[in-house]
C-alpha cells in the first residue's frame, strides 16, 4: 500500500532585510505545496537556482526555522506545523537526518570523527553500552564502504572530502531514518567522485529502506537519481512529477529554460538560453513570479498567480498556458 512519503501543505516561510525604514520582504516559501505517495523509497529532488528556497525548505524540514504558516509531513508524522501536534525532538530525529554540503563544516576540526558516530548510536539510538554502539557504527560505515579502524582516532583533516562525505552518509545511517536531507551533498567534491556518492544514495535507497530529499542545482545527477521532481522559482512550486516526465519533456517555461542552460555536445554556448540575474522585487509579484523572464508571458501572468494543472501524465504544473 503507497505510504505518505512526504507531504508539504501550503508551506510559507518569509524574511524581512534591510533597515527598520527600508525593509524588502522576501517570501523563501510562497505557499508550496506537494506530495509524494509511493509504496518503497524514493528519492525526490528539489531543483532551482539559488534564491528558489530549496535550503530553506530543507531547514525547515529539520526544524532550524520556524515557517510561518502550513505543515510538513514525513511518513505521516507532522514534522511541523503551527498549531497540530507535531513528532518531538527524539521521534523527528529518528524520522529525519541531514547531510550537509561541505562535510568539513559539518566536524569541529578539534574533535575526532568518530566521537560523533559514537554520541549518535549512545544517544540517538539509546545503545545500552559501548560495544553496540561499536557494532551500530561499523555496521553503517561498512555501507557506505568504511570501516571502523578506517574513522577511528582520526580528525576531520585526514581525510579526503569524498571520505568525510561517507562519513557524514554513516552518521545520518545509524538511527534508521525513514528520510535522510541532502543538501549540495555532491558540490563540494570533486567532479570523478561525485557519482561514487549519487550511487551510494541509490544503494541506501534499497538497503536501507530510505527515501532521500535530494537538494541540487545540479540536473545530470537529479536525472540519474531521481523518482520525483520539485522544481522551485522564487519561493513557489512550478512544476513537479515524475523524474523522467518533468525532465524529458518539461512543460513549464522556467523549466526548459533550467534544461536548456545545460551545454550539450555539438551546440556552442553562445547560443544557449540565458536567464536574467535575481531580483528580489520577483519575490513580491502579484502574478507568476516567472512573468518577467518568461518568453511566453501573458497579460493575466502580471496579476493573476496560477494554480496547479494537472496534466495527462499527472504532473502538476502552475502555468496559466495548460488547462
Amino acid at each position: 500500500m503507497a505510504r505518505t512519503i512526504i507531504k508539504a501543505d501550503n508551506l510559507r516561510k518569509t524574511y524581512h532585510l534591510g533597515s527598520l525604514f527600508h525593509r524588502i520582504r522576501i517570501d523563501a516559501l510562497d505557499d508550496v505545496s506537494f506530495v509524494v505517495h509511493s509504496d518503497k523509497p524514493v528519492v525526490v529532488s528539489l531543483i532551482g537556482e539559488s534564491g528558489s528556497g530549496k535550503t530553506t525548505l530543507a531547514k525547515v524540514l529539520l526544524r532550524l526555522v520556524d515557517p510561518n504558516g502550513g505543515s510538513l509531513e514525513v511518513e505521516g508524522r507532522r514534522i511541523v506545523a503551527r498549531r497540530d501536534r507535531v513528532a518531538t525532538v527524539s521521534e523527528l530525529r529518528h524520522l529525519v537526518q541531514p547531510i550537509f554540503q561541505n562535510p568539513f563544516e559539518a566536524f569541529n576540526a578539534y574533535r575526532k570523527v568518530d566521537s560523533y558516530l559514537r554520541d549518535t548510536a549512545l544517544h540517538i539510538n539509546k545503545a545500552a553500552r559501548g560495544s553496540e554502539a561499536e557494532g551500530q557504527i561499523e555496521q553503517a560505515l561498512h555501507s557506505v564502504g568504511l570501516h571502523y579502524n578506517d574513522v577511528v582516532g582520526k580528525y576531520p583533516n585526514q581525510f579526503s572530502g569524498g571520505e568525510l562525505q561517507r562519513v557524514s552518509v554513516a552518521r545520518a545511517l545509524i538511527p534508521r531514518p525513514k528520510l535522510i536531507v541532502a543538501d549540495e551533498p555532491v558540490s563540494m567534491i570533486d567532479a570523478s567522485l561525485r557519482m561514487n556518492i549519487v550511487n551510494l544514495f541509490r544503494r541506501i535507497k534499497q538497503d536501507y529502506a530510505t527515501s532521500f530529499l535530494y537538494i541540487t542545482h545540479d540536473l545530470a545527477t537529479a536525472y540519474y537519481i531521481s523518482d520525483y521532481i520539485v522544481i522551485l522559482y522564487r519561493g513557489c512550486v512550478v512544476e513537479f512529477g515524475a523524474a523522467a516526465g518533468v525532465l524529458k519533456k518539461p512543460l513549464h517555461p522556467y523549466t526548459q529554460l533550467l534544461l536548456a542552460s545545460v551545454p550539450h555536445v555539438g551546440i556552442k554556448w553562445s547560443k544557449r538560453e540565458k536567464m536574467s540575474d535575481l531580483e528580489t522585487k520577483e519575490y513580491g509579484f502579484a502574478g507568476c513570479k516567472f512573468a518577467n523572464r518568461c518568453p511566453r508571458v501573458m497579460e493575466r501572468c502580471k496579476s493573476e498567480r496560477p494554480a496547479p494543472r494537472r496534466v495527462d501524465d499527472g504532473r502538476d504544473v502552475y502555468c496559466h498556458l495548460y488547462k
